[in-house]
């Protein structure tokens, strides 16, 4: 397949790289972390990648979607929190190893930050529980598609809002989609770094990134040009399923399709991909328009 290098993006639409947007806190994970070595895609099938349309049960309307959404939450905490207990007990060991001169500074520290993160993922967590169970509030009807389509969608940067919008209607995939990705990978931060090496907005891995013509991935522009096109190849071969194509986006396309062509049985994984979905499900109703190519 031919790759779009980073040249070629409309110098309307490229901005110069910009500074942190949001919270310091990456995302769970990036790129293809389980996967690295995920085979190249051969094709571009120009056919919008539309979500499947759902029917009128709570899900739709928005009770079923918020009990998700908060279950999801609750169970990457409890994730994140037995992470944070596995590495209590490896920080205490090297210390102790550390104490008696076995590891050098560097190991230490190198626990230390491993630990600091880990407590951080916690913390984002409990916050999102909390602005989960916080009523909603209560507005003038004539305002709420406002609120819906400004605050709901809103980054925090309109530059960061106008290149999801551009390179969603692109490529044919939800910018709202792209919002609720790029919310969990980086939470908005230009210049997140993973522990496996995923950057910048859209988490990018190496390959995945030269895959799709980015150079620099801390590159807002970049970012997201590379991060949607492989967002719709995943919906593309994954025949519009949403939850595989995020899967593979987590995890990557080979795991999803090792097993079977669902989500695969990790756990960081399916929670990962239920968040989002759950999310996603809230969808504004200014974000229902699905853009055509």
């Amino acid at each position: 397949m031919a790759q779009e290098k980073a040249t070629n993006i409309e110098p309307s639409a490229r901005p110069q790289t910009i500074g942190t947007v949001g919270s310091a806190a990456a995302g769970a994970t990036g790129l293809s972390p389980t996967n690295p070595a995920s085979p190249k895609l051969t094709t571009e099938i120009p056919v919008a990648s539309r979500p499947p349309s759902k029917s009128n049960d709570s899900t739709a309307n928005g009770s079923g979607a918020s009990s998700d959404y908060k279950k999801a939450l609750n169970d990457l905490q409890a994730l994140y929190e037995r992470e944070v207990q596995r590495l209590e007990q490896k920080n205490n060991q090297a210390k102790e190893l550390y104490r008696y001169g076995l590891i050098a500074r560097v190991d230490m520290e190198k626990s230390d930050k491993e630990l600091a993160d880990a407590r951080a993922k916690v913390e984002e967590a409990r916050n999102q529980i909390a602005a989960a169970n916080k009523p909603a509030p209560i507005m003038p009807a004539a305002s709420v598609n406002l609120v819906l389509s400004d605050a709901a969608w809103s980054t925090g940067n309109n530059r960061v809002d106008t290149l999801v919008r551009y390179y969603g209607n692109k490529y044919g995939v939800d910018p709202y989609l792209i919002y609720c990705l790029m919310s969990q990978e980086s939470r908005f931060t230009v210049n997140a770094t993973s522990t496996k090496g995923a950057r910048g907005l859209m988490q990018l891995m190496p390959r995945t990134a030269a895959r799709y013509g980015v150079r620099n991935p801390y590159d807002v522009g970049q970012s997201i040009m590379g991060g949607t096109r492989y967002l719709k190849d995943l919906l593309q071969m994954f025949n519009g399923r949403i939850d595989l194509a995020l899967a593979g986006y987590n995890a990557g396309e080979n795991a999803v399709i090792k097993h079977g062509y669902t989500v695969p049985p990790y756990q960081e994984t399916r929670n990962y991909v239920r968040l989002i979905s759950a999310r996603y499900a809230r969808k504004p109703a200014s974000s229902m328009t699905t853009p055509a190519l």
